[in-house]
């Protein structure tokens, strides 16, 4: 059922039903005010015939008959069109309209209320009369027919639901009429997008505001459910690339050392008795290709995180606690190793903590490992400073060693995926984590000579949170691709 038929079904149900309430409190109304006018009347004609009620007692009292029946004709002149009933010790005298004699009265009524007799409606007020002498006392009772108000409150009610029965079908009409106007921007939306479908077609929901809250709100949480649904579509298509990208990539670099391995065991499986030195280094190879097996997985997964590392992971990250901490970790792995550290507190940006972690540890595992200096002790210095720049400031992170330098035509390669020298012990993906968090970050990386030594240098650049250069945020998922492509710095 439209929604406008719902709201004139609505309508035309309750107006009746208020106009039905409102009558009926109207009638309670002119009810309360007729009686008040009859009361009002009836009080009045109570006051004129006081005097005249307590002259008639005295009258009977004394046994003057002529007085008697003088003051009883002037009694009844003075209630005009009230009915008067006196109850004295000697009897009751009365005139007027009234209810019948045999009908009984209330006790006393000294406020006017509603009898009942006979069929008929009355209201009486009742007012004591005094005299000095004691058989000259009674009871004054007046009357005023309820005929009158009857029929006013009769005629109130046949308005009042005339109205009610002719305001049904005109409410329902006015509130179809207008619902229909009010929800047509309503429809023209469903009919806008009626047509949509993420599956089959790429269109999306064009709403020019209309005014109407309701319907802007539903607009816009249309657009925001539609706008997720292609982010979301994305990131689901951009995982399985980037699932069918891990598997080749592993399938293609594990192959190598897995058929290594399988060399290795064939030799110790055909020769049993094999001298122990061959042995020994059978297994160190074996050993080796294993170690080599679980880091280049490792550092696979960690591409692949990169990969799909969404918005919500970035927060305030202070890069002096990413670099105390990465340090202390390479301390405690090699004992020997001498590295210095220099890294104010103070430089947040806005990143991923695990991969500004990822950029820290694996530059300090590159100098490491390939920086040393003819056999002599393992050195590294990590610096971290602030520089401003054109576009804002920035956190530079730069991370020195002694070993050889990067000659200049090999610094672009260095950070391709599986790029290592014949010599390293490495997986060939270190550097190419530390480009893939540093772009992720929105950074930058520099590879240069060491100035006051042999030894390479790399710097990397980092805006800051709240710096006027673009904020660190992820890079859209169809810009990735890190396990698929070769990444430039």
């Amino acid at each position: 059922m439209r929604l406008s038929t719902r709201i004139a079904l609505a309508a035309g149900t309750v107006v009746p039903l208020l106009v039905l309430a409102s009558g009926f409190l109207l009638l309670q109304l002119v009810t309360r005010d007729l009686h008040a006018q009859q009361d009002a009347h009836l009080r009045e004609r109570a006051d004129a015939v006081a005097k005249d009620a307590q002259a008639l007692l005295r009258a009977t009292a004394t046994g003057r008959q002529a007085a008697e029946q003088a003051r009883q004709r002037k009694l009844f002149s003075a209630a005009m069109d009230v009915g008067v009933r006196l109850v004295g010790p000697d009897g009751t005298v009365s005139g007027g309209p009234q209810p019948d004699s045999s009908e009984p009265l209330p006790a006393r009524a000294p406020v006017p209320v509603t009898l009942e007799a006979s069929g008929s409606r009355w209201r009486v007020l009742s007012l004591p009369v005094a005299n000095s002498r004691p058989q000259a006392r009674g009871t004054l009772w007046l009357f005023s027919p309820d005929t009158a108000a009857r029929a006013q409150l009769g005629a109130v009610r046949r308005r009042v639901v005339t109205t009610a029965v002719l305001a049904a079908p005109a409410a329902g009409l006015l509130a179809w009429a207008a619902t229909a106007r009010a929800t047509r921007p309503l429809r023209r939306l469903q009919q806008r997008t009626s047509g949509l479908d993420p599956f089959t077609s790429t269109a999306r929901l064009d709403h020019a505001p209309t005014g109407i809250t309701e319907v802007d709100d539903l607009a816009r949480a249309l657009q925001t459910a539609l706008t997720r649904y292609d982010q979301q579509a994305l990131r689901t298509t951009e995982a399985l690339a980037t699932a069918r990208s891990f598997a080749a990539s592993a399938s293609h670099e594990l192959r190598n050392p897995l058929m290594s391995m399988g060399t290795d065991l064939d030799v110790l499986a055909r020769h049993p008795d094999l001298p122990r030195t061959e042995q020994h280094e059978v297994i160190q190879d074996l050993r080796g290709e294993h170690a080599r097996l679980l880091g280049l997985l490792v550092m696979l997964k960690a591409l692949a995180d990169g990969d799909l590392v969404g918005a919500d992971s970035f927060g305030p990250v202070d890069l002096a606690e990413v670099v105390d901490a990465s340090v202390a970790d390479v301390r405690r792995r090699h004992p020997k190793a001498r590295v210095a550290v220099h890294s104010p507190s103070g430089l947040v940006v806005q990143g991923w903590e695990e991969g500004l972690r990822l950029v820290v540890d694996n530059l300090l595992s590159n100098a490491l490992v390939h920086g040393g200096s003819h056999g002599g002790p393992l050195r590294a210095e990590v610096v971290l400073r602030r520089v401003e720049e054109v576009g804002g400031p920035v956190a530079v992170l730069t991370v020195d060693d002694e070993g050889p330098g990067i000659a200049p035509e090999e610094r672009p390669a260095v950070f391709e995926r599986f790029h290592r020298r014949p010599d390293s012990p490495g997986s060939g993906l270190g550097l190419t984590l530390v480009a893939q968090q540093t772009a992720l970050h929105s950074g930058r990386i520099d590879v240069r000579d060491k100035p006051d030594g042999p030894g390479a240098r790399i710097d990397v650049r980092l805006p800051l949170a709240g710096s006027v250069a673009p904020q660190a945020a992820p890079l859209p998922l169809q810009s990735r691709h890190w396990l698929g492509t070769s990444p430039a710095p």
